[in-house]
């Protein structure tokens, strides 16, 4: 039965597209359209307004009227079955489905990424890629640098990608708590250069676990900036392109 509740409103003159409210909406009730955040679904949104805050345009608020009632559990399966990644194009949420092909260096080497958004400003706190994941944490150069990331590190895993020193330290740690606390991640592997700032993203990423109370097994790898795998006990002799 329809009733009188809080639900959001987006303003698609102010509305740019960005996709920011609805990777910040972990019911999956926004999507993108026609470059223009949508209200998929009155009984997806709380009116709990998390995506207020996310929309840089101030496109969003908040009003009273009639709507169907909030479903949680038709919410749960909504985001179960995936259906937040089908109904994103190219801004939002998507799963990747991968049809496997050698990996070759050069051009026609496979891309292993499958999930969309990668930036952990970005990422929800929910998805269905996040269902038991191996977990990708790398700092954003770590791609640039090294050439074999998606042979060697990304392949078979779920990615995010962050950079302690520019972005909000304190907003990574949080969000990437709420990540770990929200779904059935079973790995973290933290992928780093080894400039100094970089250490910043292991911190984040330990403090994170201990205040989602998850123990999970993470490894690490560490890149030079002349494209080397480091390691603890020093640089291996193997250029990443004479993998």
């Amino acid at each position: 039965m329809r009733q009188v509740r809080k639900i959001i409103q987006i303003d698609d003159a102010k509305c740019d597209g960005c996709g920011l409210c609805a990777a910040a909406c972990a019911e999956g009730a926004i999507t993108i359209m026609d470059g223009k955040a949508r209200l998929i679904s009155d009984i997806y949104c709380d009116g709990l307004g998390n995506c207020l805050g996310e929309c840089p345009q101030g496109a969003i608020s908040i009003l009273e009227r009639e709507a169907d009632p909030f479903q949680e559990e038709v919410v749960k399966a909504h985001l179960a079955k995936g259906s937040v990644a089908r109904n994103f194009p190219c801004e939002g949420i998507h799963v990747i489905d991968r049809v496997p092909k050698p990996a070759n260096r050069g051009q026609d080497a496979a891309s292993s990424l499958q999930n969309w958004p990668v930036q952990l400003m970005l990422v929800p706190v929910a998805a269905p890629y996040f269902y038991d994941a191996d977990l990708v944490v790398a700092a954003d150069c770590v791609p640039s640098a090294y050439s074999g990331f998606h042979a060697d590190i990304l392949k078979g895993r779920t990615l995010i990608i962050g950079c302690p020193k520019l972005d909000n330290a304190a907003f990574y740690t949080d969000k990437l708590t709420e990540i770990f606390k929200s779904n059935t991640i079973r790995s973290v592997h933290i992928a780093v250069m080894e400039v100094p700032c970089c250490s910043g993203l292991v911190q984040i990423i330990r403090k994170a676990l201990r205040d989602a109370g998850k123990d999970l097994p993470v490894s690490y790898s560490k890149i030079g900036v002349t494209g080397r795998i480091l390691d603890d006990s020093g640089e291996k002799q193997q250029q990443v392109s004479d993998h």
